[in-house]
């Protein structure tokens, strides 16, 4: 159903929204730092100056509730001087990469790309768990610390009913879309032309619809070498252009979990995206969750996104 222009009264209310949670948030710098930790896992982010204060909630929260992990930051190119002092501070002097650092290969440039090659390249020394600035972790992650355990890696679902399949189903599913048309998204896109895409020592290939936002890469997995390949077979299949659209990151991290060692998908009674208000209620969901996603376009509907970050502020005090 295409969506209706804001008005210039939700236009405003986001503003304040967004205002409002930067003042929440600021009560994270008044927190304790995380502990100290080599255990093997890394906690993962990409962010910028605008998102530094969200940035710590997530990753602290995350931190608190999982009991595990060091940090690595990726810059977007934005941190200043005072960012990485707060950061050195309440994240224990993690390892910052500049984005102009890294080799994206054959892949697009932008659009997240850095992000998930610099994760693909930090699994072979250890468990990456990426995390997006705008979540939240409310309770114990049960079944993170599981998929750790057992070298499993796991994405948040984009929906409730995604599960993992074989490409060629995904295609079958699309069949008659021509995965070439400039209208289509990106996901779209690529759904529509997996089924053609072949990559040497992987017989049987698998998709999901996941999320980016919070996914998990298990040591000795898939790494760089199964992007590239999937991104040269995109490029062929619905053209670079077009491949080069945000989008296709997410859908290459999906590529890449989907084809992983017995990945598994979180519940998504205990993980889940934020959509809106309506379906959610002002600060209510309709179940106990662990962690939740706040999507960018309705990270301000209702008042979910400051409850849920009050709550977990509130907790790391």
């Amino acid at each position: 159903m295409p969506m209706s222009s804001p008005s210039i009264a939700e236009h405003l209310n986001w503003h304040v929204k967004q205002w409002l949670h930067r003042r929440l948030a600021r009560r994270v710098l008044a927190t304790p730092p995380i502990p100290v930790s080599d255990d093997g896992v890394i906690l993962f982010s990409m962010i910028g100056t605008a998102v530094l204060l969200p940035c710590l909630v997530a990753v602290k929260s995350l931190r608190q509730q999982l009991g595990r992990g060091r940090v690595v930051i990726l810059d977007d190119g934005t941190l200043t001087a005072a960012d990485h002092q707060v950061l050195a501070h309440h994240l224990n002097d993690p390892r910052i990469v500049a984005i102009r650092e890294v080799d994206t290969g054959p892949c697009p440039r932008g659009g997240t790309w850095e992000r998930l090659l610099t994760i693909l390249d930090l699994r072979a020394e250890a468990y990456v768990i990426q995390v997006d600035s705008d979540t939240v972790t409310l309770r114990d992650l049960t079944e993170v610390r599981a998929a750790i355990d057992a070298g499993r890696d796991f994405t948040l679902r984009g929906e409730a009913s995604a599960e993992i399949r074989a490409a060629s189903d995904i295609a079958r599913d699309r069949a008659g879309v021509d995965p070439r048309d400039p209208k289509l998204h990106v996901q779209d896109a690529a759904e529509a032309a997996i089924g053609s895409v072949a990559i040497p020592g992987h017989a049987t290939l698998h998709y999901v619809r996941g999320c980016s936002g919070f996914a998990g890469f298990a040591p000795g997995g898939p790494g760089r070498a199964l992007a590239e390949g999937f991104s040269l077979a995109m490029d062929d299949a619905i053209g670079r252009a077009s491949w080069s659209r945000w989008g296709s990151e997410q859908v290459t991290s999906n590529f890449v979990v989907a084809n992983g060692r017995d990945s598994m998908l979180l519940p998504y009674d205990r993980y889940l995206n934020f959509w809106n208000a309506a379906l959610f209620g002002r600060a209510r969901f309709p179940t106990d969750p662990a962690f939740i996603h706040f999507i960018g376009t309705y990270r301000f509907h209702g008042d979910a996104y400051l409850s849920a970050t009050r709550t977990a502020i509130d907790r790391l005090g």
